[in-house]
């Protein structure tokens, strides 16, 4: 039996998935929290709590910006004390902060509140992935740690769907509030995660060593920097490709293409139907064709896709069509960057390693919705998206071109 012949989940041990569903659960609840205040910024704006896309950008970088640093030092910390017990730490903490941008009173508050967000939301992704690609065999790892980026779709619409029951039963001023409150219920998962998922066996051997841990700066030694640097980058890419877009959609379809809360909804929930499905498609051909070929190929689709839909000002119909190869496109490579990732490093340095590159990227991709925002005002918001994901795609498509193919390697104490 293969990866690819469409029984691997059936093939799983129940260890192997419980830590599946739990890191599925963990990102797709991530996703709810983070995608609030992507949905709530035109509701922002129009109560008056925020004073210009500048200001709504600024929050969406701080929020990045504190999520890479969270994310690297999840890394690190899941090195010293276990991939499990640092995801249930990542998921109190964001669910707890997102409560906390409820009570906001004013600009600066939401702007700190959110930003300790993105600590528990950078580490999330970052030990779940390591925790998937320790448990998960070889054979499986592609399309499993792939699949559980499907989970962003399911938590995104969540969001949506909590957004338009919150803003069709609440006034303006009370339903942004009431949203954000609802952020805090992803916290029940930790119990859950506490009792059904132990840490991986590669990582107990590991801790069990007597040996002294080697410093988290190891990733950047002569035989590993070079992996650093473009793996760094490759995230880079990825994720200023995706804030770019994603921080900025729900603003774009109110402001340039005038679509009521119905309209934007209904576009938005096409979008997370063809992310859900990129999501799962990526998986598949990160195992089908290779970690490397997976990544450049979803890179140029997403460019092609992206342009003319923030560029051109196409007929409604064609416009809301596009809406659901537009989630495929910008969501598939993620699937790949899981797998990849975990496959660069040796296991002492695995979570340092994959917690800084794929942070650094989001920490550097983060200053795109700060700069999306400020050309939003200045220009348009459609060009100023397509200028800046544009740019990140191709960053992205030449990086994973200049990294080793792994698929298929076992992961030891030696770099794959």
């Amino acid at each position: 039996m293969t990866a690819t012949d469409g029984r691997w989940y059936g093939s799983m041990s129940a260890r192997e998935r419980r830590t599946f569903w739990s890191c599925f659960g963990g990102w797709a609840t991530d996703a709810m929290d983070v995608q609030i205040y992507s949905l709530l910024i035109p509701v922002l704006l129009s109560v008056g709590f925020l004073a210009s896309n500048a200001q709504a950008g600024l929050i969406g970088t701080v929020t990045l910006l504190c999520s890479a640093v969270g994310g690297w030092a999840a890394g690190v910390l899941a090195d010293r004390y276990g991939r499990a017990l640092m995801l249930q730490v990542a998921v109190a903490w964001f669910s707890v902060f997102t409560l906390l941008c409820g009570v906001a009173q004013d600009f600066t508050q939401l702007l700190v509140f959110r930003g300790l967000m993105g600590f528990g939301f950078g580490g999330e992704w970052a030990v779940g992935a390591i925790l998937m690609g320790e448990t998960v065999r070889a054979r499986y790892r592609g399309r499993a740690v792939g699949t559980v980026q499907s989970g962003w779709a399911v938590g995104w619409a969540v969001a949506v769907g909590l957004f338009v029951l919150t803003q069709s039963l609440f006034p303006p001023e009370t339903a942004w509030r009431v949203l954000f409150a609802l952020g805090v219920l992803p916290a029940l998962g930790v119990f859950w995660i506490r009792r059904h998922v132990p840490e991986p066996d590669v990582f107990v051997r590991h801790a069990d060593r007597p040996a002294g841990r080697p410093s988290f700066l190891g990733i950047f030694r002569p035989d590993l920097l070079r992996t650093t640097v473009v793996c760094a980058l490759l995230c880079t890419g990825a994720q200023g490709g995706y804030y770019s877009l994603t921080t900025f959609l729900p603003q774009f379809l109110h402001s340039a293409r005038g679509l009521n809360l119905l309209g934007l909804g209904g576009t938005l929930l096409l979008v997370i139907v063809g992310a859900f499905a990129g999501y799962l498609f990526g998986a598949w051909l990160t195992d089908r064709l290779g970690r490397r070929p997976a990544l450049v190929v979803c890179a140029v689709a997403a460019f092609v896709i992206v342009l003319p839909f923030t560029l051109l000002d196409l007929p409604t119909p064609v416009f809301t069509v596009l809406a659901l190869p537009l989630g495929f496109v910008s969501s598939a490579y993620f699937s790949g960057l899981g797998a990849m990732l975990t496959e660069q490093y040796p296991t002492e340095l695995r979570g340092s390693g994959q917690g800084f590159c794929y942070n650094f990227g989001r920490g550097i991709g983060a200053l795109f919705p700060l700069l999306v925002g400020i050309m939003a005002d200045a220009i348009s918001i459609g060009v100023a998206i397509a200028v800046f994901a544009g740019i990140a795609y191709l960053v992205m498509a030449f990086c994973a071109l200049l990294l080793p193919e792994t698929r298929g390697a076992e992961l030891t104490d030696a770099a794959a």
